[in-house]
Formats: C-alpha cells, structure tokens, sequence
C-alpha cells in the first residue's frame, strides 16, 4: 500500500513505528514515570523528507547541542516516552535528564492564558515591572525554598535553587504577589535611578520633554547620559531633573509599577486642574464651609517667604492651625447632630480641600509633600481656583 501511494504520488507523511514496550525514566521532580508505548500508535515524526516534526526535530538537536537536561512543562510528559524510543533507534546514547515543570495555572485553576491576562515578558517590561521583579516571581511559581525567605537576589537564586525542591501540583500567578514584589523592590532604588527609570513614561504620555544636547538621548530610547533640563508639555515651563526626582521621591512609597507614575503625578505639569467641586468636600462639609477652609488656608499659607516654604516649616504651621479649625467648626455652638461633634479635633477640614486643591486628585501623596514641591506661587494660585470652583459649580 505504500509503495502503492509512493507511485501514485499521494501525499504522505513519515511515521516511526512504536514498538510494544513499556518506556521507563526517572523525572527529577516526580520520580519514575512508566508509559507503555503499545498504547500510543505509530507517530508521525515528518511531513515529508524535507519536514520534520517536533519530536523528530528536538531528538536530533539535543544530541547534536550536547543537552544533559531536558526542563519543560508537565503537558510534555506524554512526548518523553515517543523521543526516548526514538533515540533508542537512532543509535543515540540516552544521558539526558528529564524534568517535567508544573503548569503556572490562573487564579481558578485553569491553565493560565490571555483570558487571565497573561501576557509576554516585554509587555510586563512597558507596564514597569522590574527585571528582578520578573525573575524572584517566576522563580517560586512552583518552587520552595525551604524557608520563609521571600525575596531572592540572582545571586542567591543561583546559590539555592533547585529541581528537587519543585513541586508536582501547579502554580498559581498571583498579580497581586507580583505587585507586591515590584512594590519591594521599587522602593529599595535610589531616588536618582527610580527618576531615570520613571521618566520614559512621563514624556511618553506627553506631560515633559527632554531638552538634549547633541551628545544626549532621551531617557525613553536608553540615555547614555541622563538629560538635566527638561520642559512641561503644556505651559513650556523648564523644570530640573533634580524638580523631577523630588516628585518621584514622594511618589517612592505608592508606586506598585513604574507606569503608574504618570497618573499619580500629572498635576504637577498642568496648569488648570478639572475636578468635581464635591472632591473638596470632607465627610458632609458645605460648601461654605468649604470656602471657609480654603480661605483659612490661602490666609496662613500668604505669610510664608519663599525662603522658608519647606515640608517641615509648612508641616509645622499648618497641622496645629487644622487641629484648631476643626474644633471650632466641632464647637461653634452645641453640637446639634453628631457629625458635627465628630469634627472636633479632625484636621481633614483643613487639609482635605487643601490637598485636593493641589490636586485635583482623591488620592494623592501628603499635602505638605506637594506644597513644598509645587512652590509657594503655584500653591496660592491653586487655592484661588478651588474656590472658584466652588463658586461657580
């Protein structure tokens, strides 16, 4: 029959006939694994002479490429049996070892997919997470040290790891394990190197760009000398890169992932921010009460030189007048309700519509933090449109 197809020219393809034996070998992470092969049927291992398939093709490029350790999925358990026999009759010397990974699964267990929100390395690299992010978290996907030590430098990995000590049963991606590593390692930068690595991502969204000399790059394409001045987008403002790292040093504690430092941050670089005039509002303020507390900001805020606007002169002005202005509105005549006794002593009803003034955020770094960094001007300037918009919302 073949020879009958071969004649007539049908097309074919090349299977490798499995003999009727059992196929042991011993797995690195689960033991001895026996398959008998008299189950599988012939294989196809080429399309044609000029097409080999994958069990064919790696059999070759292993014992050409002088591999000693065969490292791959679980779901490749079931090819190990077809690619020793294989090697059997090629002649080729069996010295390989096997180990076969547990499968990363997605949070309900599933073999992880996009529909997970998997994704390729790079595109983890464009969301800001670090390299050595990457490596501690794909490293404990199924692997135990032994310890309850969680954070392992390259060095150390290299030191410790070991096959023996993966597990059989699959591994979880956990985002929020991942974030939390990034969140770590995030932190333990230098301010002068977070700023660098920070800064691709504000001109990319267009709020700063680079002023560079001809020996310069841009930071986005890899600076082989960091740029020192800068402009905002919007108003063509200059602004240091020593401004830039005071903002990113604020910023150090929060960020989870270097890309969320565009939205966290952008209200520096706009001139007018736009905001709902209930963001102002601490618990159930009026807005008369509103406008009171911005006046009482504005007020105090007018007497400082710009020599002393500093977070610590700000910090020590400001927090003892916001304990002082919630008790007056706690203690302008007997309380009637209790939301108004719960005022007393609170200083949200100075700082919460001052700091959102600044903002125009919900959530943001501290108030005496940006005051320092936005200067005196552009504080006093921020203050009067917020009362602005409370006037005309």
């Amino acid at each position: 029959m073949v020879d009958k197809y071969l004649t007539e020219g049908k097309k074919s393809v090349i299977r490798f006939r499995i003999p009727g034996k059992k196929v042991e070998f011993e797995d690195l992470i689960r033991g001895k694994i026996e398959i008998d092969a008299s189950l599988m049927g012939d294989i196809v291992i080429a399309k044609d002479l000029f097409t080999p398939l994958y069990n064919f093709a790696c059999v070759v490029d292993d014992y050409e490429m002088k591999i000693s350790h065969v490292i791959r999925g679980e779901d490749h358990i079931s090819n190990t049996p077809k690619q020793i026999l294989l090697q059997e009759a090629l002649g080729l010397a069996n010295k390989l070892k096997y180990a076969h990974l547990p499968l990363i699964l997605g949070p309900d267990r599933t073999k992880l997919s996009k529909r997970h929100g998997a994704t390729s390395v790079s595109e983890y690299k464009r969301q800001g997470y670090l390299p050595e992010t990457l490596i501690n978290f794909i490293a404990f996907l199924g692997w135990n040290p032994g310890t309850e030590r969680e954070i392992y430098s390259m060095a150390s990995l290299s030191k410790e790891f070991a096959l023996e000590r993966i597990q059989k049963g699959g591994a979880i991606f956990n985002i929020k394990r991942l974030d939390f590593l990034n969140g770590f390692y995030v932190r333990q930068k230098s301010i002068e190197k977070l700023t660098e690595l920070c800064l691709p991502y504000l001109i990319e969204i267009g709020l700063i760009f680079p002023e560079f000399k001809e020996t310069q790059y841009p930071p986005a394409y890899g600076a082989r000398e960091i740029v020192q001045k800068y402009k905002i987008a919007e108003s063509g403002e200059e602004i240091s890169l020593d401004f830039l790292q005071k903002i990113v040093s604020i910023y150090q504690e929060r960020l989870k992932k270097l890309s969320e430092i565009s939205e966290l941050t952008d209200f520096f670089f706009k001139a007018q921010l736009k905001y709902d005039k209930s963001l102002l509002r601490w618990g159930e303020m009026s807005d008369k009460e509103i406008r009171h507390s911005l006046d009482k900001s504005e007020k105090i805020l007018s007497k400082i030189k710009d020599e002393d606007w500093t977070k610590e002169s700000l910090e020590a002005l400001l927090s003892p007048e916001a304990e002082k202005f919630g008790q007056s509105l706690g203690k302008a005549g007997p309380p009637a309700s209790l939301r108004e006794a719960l005022r007393a002593g609170d200083r949200g009803y100075l700082l919460w519509p001052l700091r959102v003034a600044l903002t125009g955020k919900e959530a943001s770094a501290g108030p005496f933090e940006i005051a320092e960094i936005l200067g005196r001007e552009n504080v006093l300037k921020r203050i009067r449109e917020a009362k602005r918009i409370i006037k005309e919302q």
